[in-house]
């Protein structure tokens, strides 16, 4: 008797110690999937984001009439108080309107490029000879003084290029999925930057220090190469600066790396080049306000509290801004919809964040949640800190989600392997303990906020899409997109409905402005 009374003790107290079970209605799940997968509008976002509203750099018109469009749709939907929330301002407004490049001699040929963001138009038809200045370092910037002006400079050397050997789009294999289940090994040094800058705040002070020398030497035009891809694509963003006080470059571009390879190597030959270059651009001179686009669905028994959804609406000019990041805007809407349209009833108050500036630095989630949440830089809690539950992002391209980042949260293991059950058919269950970086739960995170990424197929994101002239509405996949917005709005209604708020890690200590910059540029910059 005794022997059984001490098994029973025992069970008790195992059993005790145990966490509760998460629990996830499969009944809901269901509903979510059907109309996911059956009464989608998601490639209908995709379409007036990219095709109609795209792209849509910050303070472009691309931006605004995207920004209407959501707040416009967001309202057809149901959505409670759709809205834009200004968040301060931004800086130099800036587009482009017309572009076209040709090589005249030795012999014709259309070049395939764009405008970097923030540099000059060429007031009409600019011809002449390109000449070759590499310039990467403070160092180059005196050995060109006085021999640039009234030139066309080709400002990179030939970057060495080679067949592709490997597929460009790729889904993350099983053996992929159980390495990023594997906690990181302990960070080596950072990496080095271009020219050995130590920062990045070192490098982007040299590019408008180089901005300034191009202006007061008087160089026609610049043009960069496109970085490394198959043939056709380019990758680039600024060339200037949103910054008011960094003056209006002269006319920038990027070309195709196969395009500026045979421009140089003519050049070095001495084998006379003459190139054409026609862009239209449209700076306004003064700060324009920006604005994150805002929408609810309230919630009912503990509608102060909150659960948010978010991706970053603006992108670089390049393409339309398909995955980078109309795909997340997409999903986001999506999700929103498919809960409303579904009339669940859900505890908390669900918020759809669509942010702008994010290319710039994050600068639109940084800027809400400095505002509604606290400052990282002094950790000033603010009375909203307490009542949001989590904040849940998509920014990493068209691939379907195949998990998710903890961003070192451990306590939210047992959670997240409940919710994707369901989901396992659709390939989603990896839980990853380690941290992703680049995009905008990082904002949340800084202040201690459960914040999170999803983990998604990388496909082309890296190799043909991110910051370039293929980032368009053909790159991305319905089925993908799909897939996603049945798992973030499962995961969203989860939370929304979940009797306890998700665990957060401890406080983080105060971090002064600047002292997160990432190690390395974003992709696409001018070198």
């Amino acid at each position: 008797m005794r022997y059984r009374l001490g098994l029973f003790v025992l069970a008790l107290t195992v059993t005790l110690c145990l966490p509760a079970e998460e629990r996830v209605d499969l009944s809901i799940v269901h509903r979510i999937r059907t109309e996911a997968f059956e009464n989608s509008r998601v490639m209908d976002h995709m379409f007036h984001l990219t095709d109609v509203n795209g792209p849509r750099l910050t303070g472009s018109s691309g931006y605004r009439k995207a920004a209407d469009w959501l707040t416009g749709k967001a309202r057809e939907y149901g959505l409670s108080n759709p809205h834009l929330e200004k968040w301060g301002p931004f800086g130099r407004g800036w587009e482009y309107t017309q572009f076209s490049a040709h090589m005249l001699e030795p012999a014709y040929s259309p070049l395939i490029g764009f405008p970097l963001a923030w540099s000059s138009g060429t007031n009409g038809p600019l011809t002449g000879q390109p000449s070759i200045a590499v310039i990467q370092t403070p160092k180059d910037l005196e050995k060109f003084k006085g021999k640039l002006k009234g030139k066309i400079v080709l400002v990179d050397p030939v970057r060495e290029t080679s067949l592709l050997t490997n597929p460009l789009a790729k889904r993350y294999s099983d053996t992929d999925l159980l390495g990023l289940e594997q906690a990181p090994e302990p960070a080596d040094a950072p990496r080095r930057l271009p020219g050995d800058f130590r920062n990045l705040d070192e490098l982007r002070a040299f590019r408008n220090k180089r901005i300034v020398f191009f202006k007061e030497e008087g160089v026609r035009a610049v043009i960069f190469d496109g970085a490394t891809a198959d043939g056709g694509t380019v990758f680039a963003s600024r060339g200037g600066s949103n910054d008011l006080k960094v003056p209006v470059p002269p006319p920038m571009i990027a070309l195709t790396p196969e395009h500026y390879n045979r421009i140089v190597r003519l050049v070095e030959r001495k084998i006379p080049v003459r190139i054409e270059l026609n862009i239209e651009a449209h700076t306004i001179e003064e700060n324009q306000d920006s604005s994150n686009v805002v929408a609810e669905i309230p919630g009912n028994r503990k509608k102060e509290q909150l659960v948010m959804i978010g991706a970053h609406l603006d992108s670089w000019q390049g393409g339309t801004g398909a995955t980078d990041n109309a795909a997340g805007c997409a999903v986001a809407l999506e999700v929103m919809r498919i809960l409303k349209s579904l009339a669940l009833p859900m505890d908390r108050t669900v918020r759809l964040a669509l942010w702008s500036g994010e290319e710039q630095g994050l600068l639109g989630s940084k800027a809400y949640v400095k505002q509604h949440f606290a400052d990282p830089a002094k950790m000033d809690l603010k009375p909203e800190h307490a009542l949001l539950s989590a904040y849940f992002n998509l920014d990493n391209g068209t691939g379907k989600i195949r998990g998710v980042y903890l961003q070192g949260n451990d306590m939210m293991r047992p959670v997240f392997s409940a919710w994707f059950s369901p989901f396992k058919d659709l390939g989603a269950s990896t839980i990853s303990i380690r941290n992703t970086g680049g995009t905008d739960h990082l904002s949340f995170d800084a202040v201690g906020l459960p914040g999170f990424q999803f983990i998604q197929d990388p496909m082309e994101y890296s190799t043909r899409t991110h910051h370039s002239n293929m980032d368009v509405y053909d790159h991305v996949s319905a089925a993908d997109l799909r897939q996603a917005a049945a798992i973030m709005a499962s995961f969203v209604y989860n939370a929304a409905t979940r009797e306890e708020m998700l665990p957060r890690k401890p406080l983080p200590k105060p971090k002064p402005e600047g002292s997160d910059r990432p190690a390395s540029p974003p992709s696409g910059e001018a070198r």
